[in-house]
């Protein structure tokens, strides 16, 4: 891909000034305070912004609203074209809406119940179909037809509402139709149409050989058993197969992909004709992926178009996708150079080139613009924390900016892929919604909305972004730093260090205040200094960034975790008698970490639902990242925080949900153990009914507990 790396460096040289820039004012003494309800923690979040809820009907764009729908011009006019009063029947505004045919004047909707094609112009319901009591609904535009499942079974109901029961096996067992593989690999659903809309690839996971977790529901008189399907690493996993449904005959064919056991399937994709089926295949070490053809009619495996091998891991997270105006040629997005980038393909599997190339991620493929034979992408070229759209014309490997070049986007390509709604934000803008139309490579650009400050009228903290080196005293690592609206330099100021730290996951983008959650928002109120640093690891910084840390969680990130307590203690509003960590998940895991390795250092900590040892982890991503306990046993001991208990110095509260199916309780149950056997005093709770994450207003109380923890220990 040719770069102008004039323009490119101008880009960056913008972006690293604007990097240091945005940091309000301290605001006057009687600026409103916000409540952990007004910044978005199971409340009304009544202060994220003004938003446009946008769709496209082919070229045209639509707004979407509570109970009508319509035409949005690029003055922002609106032109109402339906309203659910407009309908007959039990209708209300708990809807969905699409408009799902460029050519016909017909919108989509769905509540539930049913779901129908409602024509504008005629002011009828032209077309009706029960939506009652799916589940994992797949409705395809084509041919009408939805797959759901219902009762653990597989289903197809027909354009004329025909009901087809596809299977009779299923069960928590046999699980059919949905997500496999626990979510990894960039799967989040179980069944894909083909393009006619008359075929259906459809998962089936045997997950009878998987030990079952025990789960515990306490709603009953006495408590019962609900137990958990979850494979840990280095134990037996699930066995999954992939049939083919055909409509007009009625008859299934699976997949001649051969033995299952210890292999992933994943990213099924169709070809243009609706004839061949294509999918990634890895081994269960997850360092051989090979991309390969079948027959949909017959299940025939016909080729591998593709293998990639690794000495750590291979990650296929993206379907391949044909060319539009070429059905010989498909794109594959791959890591194999070091950064992901796209690759153009013929259908025997011959690589023609490479499409993008150099030291940034491509985040996205947005789509196609046929007319201009170019590919619509998200990428971070300008800078590691800015993500900006692109246009990559296939044939030259050009590519043109499409946004202004700094900022966070989000992008929404119409039919045609000539127009894009852009949804964007920077450290000084919550929101704006543009327009863009694309012409002979050039954009043309118009705001449709422009958000007003939320916050206006409240105390504002100040948000500032920098860099640091990492330990290994050559890569830049990003951080953001939150302070009180009143900073004083010259006070010491207690600083909390919020933490994640893995893999498919970063903190600091420059997004609206840095992309700062709103709990820190919330502590600066209270007169802390927060600090959150993206360590090696991350996301978005390139393979090697990511995968230094393999075989060893927890370990590298900690390093450079620590070269930002060094940042911190440099300056001098900072108390380094009074720093405390705070993270959820894999961040509960680094937590954990830095509270036993940095006992000295950290004087308060609280970790939710924490990793305590890899090999109580599931199969998938703890294989990925850790190999099996059997093969790395170093690893696993060198992570493991079991034995580790009888370090603990500082204040150590330790939070979960009691039926968390992600980081199931066996590891904080352990944890709690080796503490009493070490004679060492964390501090624990138990959210009753929960899994990983607190929902609605338990989010609430969970905040208040973590806040008045570090309120009680910290300050």
């Amino acid at each position: 891909m040719k770069i102008n790396q004039q323009k490119c460096v101008q880009l960056v040289m913008v972006a690293a000034l604007t990097l240091f820039t945005f940091c309000p004012q301290p605001m006057a003494a009687q600026k409103k305070k916000f409540s952990l309800e007004q910044i978005g923690y199971g409340g009304n979040q009544l202060l994220r912004g003004d938003y446009l809820w946008t769709t496209w009907w082919g070229d045209q764009l639509m707004y979407l609203d509570v109970s009508d729908g319509g035409m949005l011009d690029e003055n922002g006019s609106r032109t109402k074209l339906f309203s659910v009063k407009d309908i007959k029947g039990n209708w209300y505004a708990a809807y969905e809406a699409s408009y799902p045919y460029p050519n016909e004047t017909l919108v989509k909707l769905d509540n539930g119940h049913e779901r129908i094609l409602f024509d504008w112009q005629k002011k009828e319901t032209v077309w009706t179909q029960t939506s009652q009591d799916e589940e994992h609904s797949d409705w395809n535009a084509k041919s009408r037809n939805v797959a759901y499942v219902k009762n653990h079974q597989l289903y197809v109901r027909t354009a004329a509402n025909e009901e087809r029961q596809l299977t009779t096996d299923g069960s928590r067992e046999i699980v059919y139709g949905q997500s496999v593989h626990r979510n990894e690999f960039g799967i989040d659903k179980g069944t894909f149409w083909s393009p006619d809309g008359q075929r259906l690839a459809f998962y089936r996971m045997d997950q009878s050989m998987v030990t079952d977790y025990p789960q515990v529901d306490i709603n009953s008189r006495c408590a019962s058993y609900e137990p958990d399907k979850y494979p840990m690493a280095g134990e037996t996993s699930h066995q999954v197969t992939v049939g083919i449904y055909d409509v007009q005959s009625g008859k299934t064919v699976y997949l001649q992909a051969g033995d299952p056991t210890d292999r992933y399937f994943t990213n099924i994709a169709w070809s243009p004709d609706s004839k061949t089926v294509y999918m990634f295949e890895l081994n269960r070490d997850q360092n051989d992926c090979q991309l390969v053809s079948y027959n949909a009619t017959t299940g025939q495996r016909l080729a591998m178009l593709d293998e990639e091998k690794s000495e750590k891991y291979v990650e296929p997270l993206h379907p391949i996708q044909f060319l539009p105006w070429d059905a010989d040629k498909f794109i594959m997005q791959s890591q194999r150079d070091g950064y992901n980038h796209l690759y153009l393909y013929n259908k025997e599997g011959k690589q023609l080139r490479q499409l993008t190339k150099g030291n940034f991620v491509v985040m996205e493929v947005l789509g196609f613009n046929e007319k201009e034979k170019s590919i619509i992408i998200k990428a971070n070229i300008n800078h590691p924390l800015y993500h900006n759209l692109f246009c990559v014309d296939v044939k030259s490997g050009k590519y043109t900016p499409l946004d202004n070049g700094l900022g966070v986007h989000y992008g929404e390509l119409s039919a045609s892929g000539q127009k894009i709604v852009d949804t964007n934000m920077a450290p000084d803008v919550p929101r704006k919604v543009d327009l863009i139309n694309i012409n002979k490579g050039k954009a043309q650009t118009v705001n449709l909305l422009t958000s007003r400050d939320p916050w206006e009228g409240y105390e504002i903290p100040q948000f500032e972004s920098g860099s640091i080196k990492a330990a290994d005293g050559v890569t830049d690592l990003y951080y953001r730093l939150v302070k009180p609206a009143d900073f004083d330099p010259t006070k010491k100021y207690p600083t909390v260090i919020y933490v994640y730290g893995g893999p498919h996951a970063n903190n600091v983008e420059a997004s609206w205040h840095w992309g700062s959650r709103p709990w820190e928002t919330y502590m600066a109120q209270k007169g802390y200094v927060l600090f959150i640093l993206d360590n090696r690891g991350s996301q978005y910084r390139g393979r090697d960034f990511e995968q230094v840390t393999f075989r060893q969680l927890g370990q590298v990130e900690m390093l450079d975790q620590m070269e930002g307590v060094k940042f911190l203690k440099s300056q001098p509003y900072v108390d380094a008698d009074r720093i405390g960590v705070h993270g959820w998940s894999f961040g509960g895991f680094m937590t954990v970490s830095l509270m036993l390795n940095y006992p000295d250092v950290f004087k308060v900590g609280v970790a939710g639902g924490p990793v305590i040892d890899w090999k109580w982890y599931e199969v998938m991503y703890g294989e990925r990242y850790m190999d099996t306990p059997q093969t790395n046993p170093e690893g696993y001991e060198k992570t493991s925080l079991i034995n580790k208990a009888g370090d603990l110095k500082g204040k150590l509260q330790i939070i979960s949900g009691y039926n968390d199916n992600i980081v199931v309780p066996q590891h904080c149950l352990s944890f709690l153990k080796a503490c009493i056997d070490a004679g060492t005093q964390p501090d624990f709770f138990f959210y009753p009914e929960e899994e990983h994450n607190m929902r609605g207003h338990r989010s609430i109380h969970l905040h208040e507990r973590i806040t008045q923890y570090f309120e009680d220990y910290l300050k």
